[in-house]
């Protein structure tokens, strides 16, 4: 029998989440995090693309996704596999960089969604302990300012001379910037592909390419996400499920718990349970 679990930490802090978590047949969506996520796999495989690129995570392995960065998840065999990960605004990676430095510093970009560096596991893997653990929050604080000092300076594009893939064009970055816009403005409503077309001056097919291009994701991919993380803000704060779900454009309760944990690999009701 599959024996999927999974343990959730968010913390009164805005920006800072911490997950440990064994699947074996649950895939999570295309999804996105608006921010950073570094995590270890502990144990088996854990299968995933992005980047327009399959990768596989092993024992050991760190993952390291930027803000707003596409992906998905699955098992890489029939064993399943364990990981770990801590989710970090980029304010607060800005701020622990920056204190480092003793200057702004700008936000790093990491070109390697995977990246085997048995140091930078080290660095996450105690963070994380803490987290989950209840640590006193003066620890958990400097463990996560060092984690994230050694993820910049081993794993980013500033620390190993690389470069993230070339960005859309001009012109499609601006055409999905519109079409965004209309989005964001108002997430619930169940907009057409020819009324998102018309908002953004352009033509359906127009529209879908440059969106996929920039954000790496549908348009309607993106409405959900946006649904998804209203959410999550709105059970943060103790919402009922059901409110929830009618104020963030779902068609019922068990329409966003199925989407719910198709990206995050809980139900809203885990989530909001670990705020508490």
């Amino acid at each position: 029998m599959p024996r999927d679990w999974s343990r959730y930490w968010r913390s009164p802090r805005p920006g800072l989440e911490a997950m440990h978590a064994h699947f074996e047949r649950h895939t999570y969506h295309r999804h996105s995090h608006e921010t950073y996520s570094f995590g270890v796999t502990d144990a088996g495989v854990q299968a995933f693309t992005c980047r327009g690129g399959g990768h596989r995570s092993t024992a050991g392995m760190v993952l390291a996704f930027n803000p707003d960065e596409p992906h998905d998840g699955r098992a890489g065999d029939e064993l399943g596999f364990t990981y770990r990960i801590v989710h970090l605004a980029p304010e607060l990676v800005a701020d622990a960089l920056s204190d480092a430095a003793g200057r702004p510093v700008g936000l790093p970009l990491f070109p390697d969604p995977v990246v085997h560096d048995p140091v930078l596991a080290t660095a996450l893997r105690r963070p994380h302990a803490a987290l989950l653990g209840g640590a006193p929050a003066l620890l958990r604080d400097e463990l996560l300012d060092a984690a994230v000092r050694a993820m910049a300076g081993r794993a980013s594009a500033s620390g190993s001379g690389r470069s993230r893939r070339e960005p859309a064009s001009r012109g499609a970055a601006v055409l999905a910037a519109r079409a965004a816009e209309a989005l964001r403005a108002d997430h619930r409503t169940d907009m057409t592909a020819d009324e998102l077309a018309a908002t953004a001056g352009s033509s359906r097919f127009a529209i879908y390419r440059a969106f996929q291009a920039v954000y790496g994701m549908a348009p309607s991919d993106y409405r959900r996400q946006l649904r998804l993380r209203a959410a999550r803000e709105l059970l943060a704060g103790g919402a009922p499920i059901a409110d929830v779900a009618a104020e963030t454009g779902f068609t019922d309760q068990g329409h966003l718990t199925r989407w719910f944990v198709r990206c995050y690999g809980i139900t809203p009701g885990a989530y909001r349970r670990a705020v508490a």
